[in-house]
């Protein structure tokens, strides 16, 4: 196949952005001409990849980082369910106008033949009809299709078992498709309206799924719910992970791991600030606790304060540590959640504790406990005596690295990059026009 121009657009977040450099990287390599629109934020990163780079012009970038500050009367809203739908809206359908107007200046000046893109980056169905421009959709959390035998996506809630609890989430789908986040596809169908485009007949979730020619899912079967009408454009296609140049960061002390009968690992990922979440409560509940090695990793926020109130032995506090290179000598990880932190410890046989709550989270810590991968502490703010409980069931269970271990080998089996490579040239291929016979 000839080279496709292959424009990748993410959301300006971690979460978002990360999981789709391998595959670009992996494109490129092949010899098609990638390029990648997103938020400034991640200009240098995009920049340090090789890849050339569009900036947000009419798009507003909203993300962790600023979200208080550009939209400060979140922090007044009570209420899961209302701070979901206010994200929905203000984060996500919001920015698709922008998002349609940048878009269209990219093409006019670089016609892409392909936009691949995270599955919650709006402005890819009003360009795939307004620009005739194929979407291929990178599922970076878990799915959110909804299902007859699945609560609703969001709540954090696992597949009922009996009559009573599947009559209950039921209604928990029909009140939160028809009521709870029924303005947000209002909103939705108003945005496409104004661009001449037809309403979805489909509640929002499953709009940002189902209208993508294609949804590549990061992750496999084993780490998601079954569902017996799953759409036909989705594919599973392994653990999707940062691009790694294969350069690798010795964990340097290796030692100090055979010490001790047990190592936690503790993360609440880069862009939560406040260690309190997590950090603390972890560093709090091992700090006289001489058989347990804890080993932290700040992200860059208040490591020198950290050390400076845990000073034990026993405690590893670091900016950054190379998560490839610790978790062979890791038992337990303790985690906000975050998905591919997840999918890492699943791909090295690690069983965790989840704490979290926000940002899609709690679907990613629910799924932990239902498959039994570790422990949902079902909370955003654990504290000490949760913790230590969550890693001592864990620690005592033999079922819990066992299950692990079943969805690392399942893991194993997947290529994410070649599959991804497989899905969008026959995506491609199926738009290219055919050729037209010519009698003589």
């Amino acid at each position: 196949m000839n080279a496709k121009r292959i424009l990748f657009a993410t959301m300006p977040m971690d979460g978002h952005l990360n999981p789709l450099t391998g595959i670009a990287l992996h494109l490129q390599h092949l010899g098609h001409d990638v390029r990648w629109y997103t938020g400034p934020t991640y200009a240098d990163k995009i920049h340090k990849l090789g890849i050339p780079y569009y900036p947000y012009r009419k798009a507003q970038e909203i993300n962790q980082l600023n979200l208080d500050t550009v939209l400060p009367q979140r922090q007044r809203i009570k209420g899961a369910i209302a701070r979901l739908r206010f994200d929905i809206n203000q984060v996500f359908l919001l920015r698709a106008p922008e998002f349609v107007v940048d878009l269209t200046e990219i093409y006019q000046d670089w016609p892409f033949d392909l936009l691949v893109c995270d599955v919650v980056f709006t402005g890819a169905p009003f360009i795939q009809q307004l620009l005739n421009v194929p979407v291929a959709a990178i599922g970076v959390v878990p799915l959110s299709e909804t299902s007859k035998d699945l609560p609703p996506s969001g709540m954090g809630l696992t597949p009922a078992r009996s009559f009573l609890g599947k009559q209950i989430q039921s209604l928990l789908r029909y009140v939160t498709i028809n009521h709870l986040l029924k303005p947000c596809t209002d909103l939705y169908n108003r945005l496409l309206a104004e661009h001449g485009l037809p309403p979805t007949q489909d509640f929002v979730f499953d709009a940002f799924i189902r209208q993508n020619d294609i949804l590549l899912q990061s992750g496999t079967p084993g780490f998601e719910y079954s569902r017996p009408n799953l759409s036909p454009n989705i594919r599973f296609v392994g653990p999707l992970l940062p691009y790694s140049r294969g350069v690798s960061h010795p964990f340097v002390d290796v030692a100090k791991t055979k010490e001790y009968e047990r190592v936690v690992l503790v993360t609440q990922g880069t862009v939560e600030r406040d260690p309190a979440k997590i950090i603390s409560p972890t560093l709090e509940a091992f700090k006289d606790d001489t058989r347990t090695l804890v080993i932290v990793t700040t992200g860059g926020s208040q490591t020198a304060e950290l050390r400076k109130r845990y000073p034990q032995a026993n405690m590893i506090i670091e900016d950054f540590i190379d998560f490839n290179a610790v978790m062979p000598y890791v038992d337990v990880y303790v985690t906000n959640a975050g998905y591919g932190g997840v999918l890492l410890a699943i791909q090295h046989g690690l069983p965790m504790v989840a704490a979290g709550l926000h940002e899609g989270k709690n679907e990613i810590a629910a799924r932990i406990g239902y498959f039994k991968l570790g422990v949902n502490l079902k909370t955003e703010t654990p504290t000490a005596a949760q913790i230590r409980r969550g890693v001592e069931q864990v620690l005592a269970d033999p079922d819990y690295k066992q299950s692990v271990g079943e969805l690392r080998n399942e893991f194993a089996r997947y290529n994410p990059n070649a599959l991804c490579e497989h899905y969008i040239l026959n995506l491609l291929k199926q738009r290219e026009p055919t050729p037209q016979l010519i009698e003589a």
